[in-house]
């Protein structure tokens, strides 16, 4: 029998472990709640916040923390597999979407999840660190100053998008985090911006009637 091909493998395994929805399993260890029945129903760092903020301020922040950050090494974790596998850089893109898609559509959860952000940076990160890290900076800085979760995700995952068209024409990178030397298309980063568009269509319909809440100590939105 061939050996089944490892990019396959990869796939699968990207899938499966972007659907571990980490939220919902903390929010249902430690508050014996279902996050699908709390918020926003997604599994993110933010509707985590919520389900501990009535339980304690304390450990609301603590978990929504420790969501973000697990839900982040999901996306990092596959791609750095692939990387130290020698995989080439389509199949590094394939696997970082597919891990995207697996924690906003879980299996585990009846094909609900999260909105994917997290696990975008995550898995963007060792493949365009510098327009990753520069979405992280717009995403801290549209938090920090307007107060709402969802447009400050929005606008942190577009920019670094969009900087993928800049960065590259405007500094001379190295080939290994340089899009265009490494696959010279840019559809994996335009696909992973509809898919967070996608799971944020009604947030970005709220956002456009003025109607999306800001975050405060008793609610956020990730």
């Amino acid at each position: 029998m061939d050996s089944i091909n490892p990019n396959i493998l990869f796939y699968i395994c990207a899938y499966l472990i972007g659907s571990i929805p980490f939220g919902a399993l903390l929010v249902k260890i430690f508050a014996q709640k279902n996050i699908l029945q709390i918020g926003s129903k997604s599994t993110g760092a933010t509707n985590v916040y919520r389900a501990f903020a009535a339980i304690s301020p304390q450990k609301a922040k603590f978990f929504s923390l420790l969501t973000l950050v697990l839900d982040a090494l999901k996306g990092l974790l596959v791609v750095l597999c692939a990387k130290l596998m020698g995989l080439s850089f389509e199949t590094q893109y394939a696997i970082a979407i597919l891990a995207i898609l697996g924690h906003c559509y879980s299996p585990f959860l009846g094909f609900n999840g999260g909105k994917g952000v997290a696990t975008a940076i995550g898995s963007v990160l060792l493949l365009i660190p510098i327009e990753g890290v520069c979405g992280l900076v717009v995403w801290a800085i549209v938090g920090k100053v307007f107060k709402i979760s969802s447009l400050s995700s929005l606008l942190g995952v577009l920019s670094g998008i969009i900087l993928t068209f800049i960065v590259p024409n405007l500094f001379h990178l190295h080939p290994s985090i340089d899009i265009n030397a490494q696959i010279g298309t840019h559809v994996p980063v335009v696909l992973i911006g509809v898919i967070i568009i996608n799971t944020h269509w009604e947030n970005i319909k709220r956002l456009i009637k003025k109607q999306e809440q800001q975050i405060t100590d008793s609610t956020k939105e990730q």
